[in-house]
């Protein structure tokens, strides 16, 4: 059935910076709405998990017994377009390392086959930019910006790669599932979101849930007091 509306898109609002993912959302020319409560979900076409702590994120799944990585996971099964930046890509990755490799036990979706390293590039003071090549986007090199970023230090053979640097994965998606580990949301560049809406959501043969399986739909816990802003990524 033709779509005859824009997409829906929702923004994980735990944390983070969502609202300049809230506004490179509706440039493109979907709708954008910022999910507070898991109730939210069965209405969305699309999902954006943004950048901030994936600590934290793992922390407020904790508090509510499992419940949101337990929903967006089942959604992403029946193929829920997710667009994951930075802690996004963490959140989704199958194996979470440490700087050494090792496997550590941090709650995720691990949903994406990938494996990636938490602040991979060091620190907050050395962050970077980057004019990166992405081919589905075009010819023009990206500006890619880099905070306390992870690093996709593999990739299975379900993840597609779509762009790299110094021979280190940025940017890869499989299936309904899209991941960078830098910020587009804060560069002035919407090819990376327009890519997401356009190739991703609205070609999908996803349908929304008619309704939650969860017995009691919540709110997502969401705790100002812990909220992390874009400058304390």
């Amino acid at each position: 059935m033709e779509r005859t509306e824009k997409p829906l898109i929702g923004i994980l609002a735990l944390q983070g910076d969502f609202a300049e993912h809230l506004l490179s959302i509706e440039a493109v020319g979907a709708r954008a709405v910022e999910v507070r409560y898991i109730s939210q979900l069965a209405d969305l076409d699309g999902l954006v998990i943004p950048g901030g702590e994936s600590t934290t994120i793992a922390k407020f799944n904790e508090t509510s017994d499992g419940t949101i990585f337990a929903e967006i996971k089942r959604l992403a099964l029946l193929g829920l377009p997710i667009y994951g930046t930075c802690m996004g890509t963490v959140v989704l990755a199958n194996r979470i390392e440490s700087l050494a490799g090792e496997a550590t036990s941090q709650a995720r979706l691990g949903i994406m086959d990938i494996a990636v390293k938490r602040n991979a590039y060091g620190p907050q003071k050395k962050s970077f930019e980057a004019e990166i090549a992405i081919p589905d986007l075009g010819e023009e090199p990206f500006t890619a910006i880099f905070i306390r970023a992870p690093q996709i230090s593999s990739c299975g053979p379900k993840a597609k790669i779509m762009a790299t640097i110094n021979d280190s994965v940025v940017m890869a998606r499989q299936d309904n599932l899209l991941v960078t580990t830098f910020h587009p949301e804060i560069a002035d560049d919407l090819r990376v979101h327009d890519y997401f809406v356009s190739r991703m959501v609205a070609q999908s043969g996803y349908r929304k849930a008619e309704s939650s399986t969860l017995d009691t739909l919540d709110t997502l816990n969401f705790s100002p007091e812990l909220a992390i802003s874009p400058q304390k990524r």
